[in-house]
């Protein structure tokens, strides 16, 4: 396997360029490609698939056609083929002769779902055994692939519902579509559960299953759970090396959709593993270690109360450092976390410990998840990460400082006592059914400012008692004399879920690329922000295996500005609908200087960058000349791709984009929690 070389590359502290994650890709002035350059298919081969190609686009093209119900749902489960086949061939990403050999087969089977669609039959969706399938991505309208493992013993006619185990890949720079689906048509995963369906993501290639490659998991988890019979309360997130570092994001972030989590080696933070494992010397800005929170774990290890997790490592494995640091950062939140340890192992898993892990696994199946827990303990630093079960944090006092709710219901007193950290708006709602507060009392609530058992004022409130159905929901709000029932009608814009920066937020969503048509205020000013806008959507197909939908400024429709982020690129002069929206952003952009508060810009050497709510549409973002922020030197190693800017930032445009920015960045900051400039200091 690929990362137990990568082990012996770091135990040895080789300079090889020949493996990824070595020393060598410590300098950003040398980058090499990723994905890497491939073979050059011979050309009768390609001829070969270059036809079956055709032929699979046709049938595609025929089918888009048809008006029936039951075409345009299955479709993607044949476009994937020709998306993944048309990608390696035209970027070659082959890279050795099976390669080529599998994609004949992987062709052979979309021109059978082809023509079985064309019949209107669809025999793989009734297919036990390893199964790939495809969905249409909210963010791009790209067909996305997934494997599944469909168990022997799922009968299709039944109504019982399945245990679904989402199983979460390592690091491959080489496991493009093509590779990806060849795989999961052959080879079975690492675990194969009773009464089990294994999902396996693609997770938007290698990066570990952050940004949209944490929607894809979401996105596929639902096909998944619309296609085929799964129990909602039995759903575990499982994975190894890189797909253990994504399985503890998705674990600490999203920890009320899963009965249990099963992470194993990867990495759990960003600093602390690219001094271990990649001997790297990190001198980030202040705002770049603000925005580790958005991934780095430890910082939300509360979570682990009310989620099962059992984490894994080899004693041998240098990257045992990711539980290390999270068994002490759950130890401090007063638990003790289990750590499989498998003996005298390196980067694999060792059957002894496969063996305890799935017993384990099973024994928490059984039990399921707790929809409605008695006691829930919090902490996000962001609202991109609300929610815990019937806790939804609304409101901080300030983002990227952590924020925490410990709350826990008294069924004897029908009451409720909460104690906050960092928070001013929340929402308790309770499922119909919910067994924990009685019908014929009003519900009390005692809550502090302050996590429970620490300094801070308490207030005590009355709110109404459940309905007959069970059901019961409060909103509370913290203010200047404290916590009181009820949200205040917004006077001004907020950040709140789903709405709060940074500018990478805006790429976990639909979006549309708006280029410009207009002449320009400056020419070395558009022509930067050109340049950002064709280097964003080449690397959103390179790194996130999705083609950018792009339009002209004077061809945005209100359907664009109502579905869609919308990532303008250019200046006022040049682009039609920032000159609707520039007068309205809290940064004065004239031709002459940029204003940020009572600081000002040259206009025509520097460009702002930045994300707030569009004007046109509050209920969406604008982005102003910024793809995602991370670049070519952080694909090296998944422990580099996180956030590299805040809200906003002024780029000096005379100084050339590199592998690490898009320019040199002159000033930047967050906005405040109602989306204006900061107070200077």
């Amino acid at each position: 396997m690929r990362n137990c070389l990568l082990l012996v590359v770091a135990f040895c502290i080789s300079a090889s360029t020949l493996w990824a994650d070595g020393p060598a890709d410590n300098i950003p002035g040398t980058v090499r490609p990723v994905p890497p350059e491939g073979i050059e298919v011979p050309a009768a081969d390609a001829a070969e698939l270059a036809q079956g190609l055709e032929r699979l686009d046709d049938l595609i093209k025929r089918l888009k056609m048809r008006r029936d119900a039951m075409t345009p749902l299955m479709l993607p489960d044949v476009e994937i083929f020709s998306r993944a086949l048309q990608q390696a061939l035209t970027y070659r990403e082959f890279y050795k002769p099976a390669d080529i050999i599998a994609a004949k087969q992987t062709l052979t089977e979309g021109l059978n779902r082809a023509e079985s669609l064309m019949e209107g039959r669809t025999p793989w969706t009734t297919q036990t055994g390893l199964v790939v399938r495809g969905y249409r991505s909210k963010i791009d309208n790209t067909v996305q692939p997934y494997g599944l493992e469909i168990p022997a013993d799922y009968n299709f006619d039944s109504t019982d519902a399945f245990r679904l185990d989402i199983w979460l890949h390592g690091r491959g720079e080489r496991n493009t579509e093509a590779n990806f689906i060849a795989e999961r048509l052959k080879k079975p995963g690492q675990y194969q559960p009773t009464g089990t369906i294994v999902l396996h993501p693609f997770g938007r290639y290698c990066n570990a299953f952050k940004f949209a490659g944490e929607i894809d998991i979401l996105e596929a988890m639902r096909h998944v759970q619309g296609s085929y019979r799964i129990d909602d309360n039995r759903v575990a997130i499982r994975g190894f090396s890189m797909g253990g570092a994504g399985c503890w994001q998705m674990a600490m972030h999203y920890p009320d959709l899963f009965f249990a989590a099963n992470p194993g080696a990867g990495f759990s933070e960003t600093p602390l593993f690219l001094d271990v494992f990649q001997k790297e010397t990190l001198e980030p800005t202040w705002y770049e270690k603000k925005l580790w929170q958005w991934y780095d774990c430890p910082g939300y290890a509360a979570n682990v109360f009310n989620l099962p997790t059992i984490a894994y490592s080899g004693e041998l494995d240098i990257q045992k450092q990711a539980a290390d640091v999270m068994q002490e950062a759950i130890a401090a939140e007063g638990m003790r976390l289990t750590h499989i340890i498998g003996p005298e192992t390196k980067h694999s898993i060792h059957a002894d410990s496969k063996e305890i892990i799935s017993a384990k696994l099973d024994a928490l199946a059984e039990v399921g998840r707790i929809t409605t827990p008695r006691e829930i303990r919090f902490a996000t630093y962001t609202l991109r990460y609300p929610r815990m079960h019937w806790v939804t944090v609304a409101g901080l006092q300030e983002h990227w400082k952590q924020a925490r709710v410990h709350a826990k219901v008294d069924s004897p007193t029908n009451s409720i006592v909460i104690g906050t950290r960092n928070v001013t708006h929340l929402e308790l709602k309770f499922p119909a059914g919910q067994q924990l507060l009685t019908v014929d009392q009003p519900v009390r609530i005692r809550i502090a400012s302050s996590v429970v058992g620490g300094e801070g004022d308490t207030f005590e409130l009355t709110a109404p008692q459940p309905e007959t159905d069970r059901s019961w929901s409060a909103r509370l709000e913290f203010g200047p004399s404290g916590w009181k029932l009820g949200w205040s009608e917004p006077t001004s814009l907020a950040k709140v879920p789903e709405l709060q920066g940074p500018i990478d937020d805006a790429f976990l969503d639909r979006f549309v690329v708006v280029g410009p048509t207009g002449k320009p205020w400056n020419e070395t000013v558009n022509a930067w922000a050109v340049g950002e806008m064709d280097h964003l959507v080449d690397q959103w197909r390179q790194q996130f295996r999705g083609d950018a939908i792009v339009k002209a400024d004077d061809a945005i429709t209100e359907a664009d500005i109502a579905t869609s982020n919308l990532i303008l690129f250019g200046d006022p002069g040049s682009n039609a609908v920032l000159a609707k929206i520039a007068d309205k952003l809290p940064i004065k952009w004239g031709k002459n200087e940029i204003t940020v508060d009572d600081k000002t810009y040259k206009a025509t050497e520097n460009a702002p960058v930045l994300i707030y709510p569009n004007p046109l549409n509050p209920a969406k973002y604008v982005v102003i000349n910024s793809g995602f922020t991370y670049r070519e030197y952080a694909y090296l190693n998944n422990a580099r791709q996180v956030p590299k800017l805040p809200d906003w930032a002024i780029v000096d445009v005379t100084t050339k984009p590199d592998a690490l920015w898009p320019g040199k960045i002159v000033d930047a900051d967050f906005f405040n929690e109602s989306w204006q400039l900061k107070p200077q200091p």
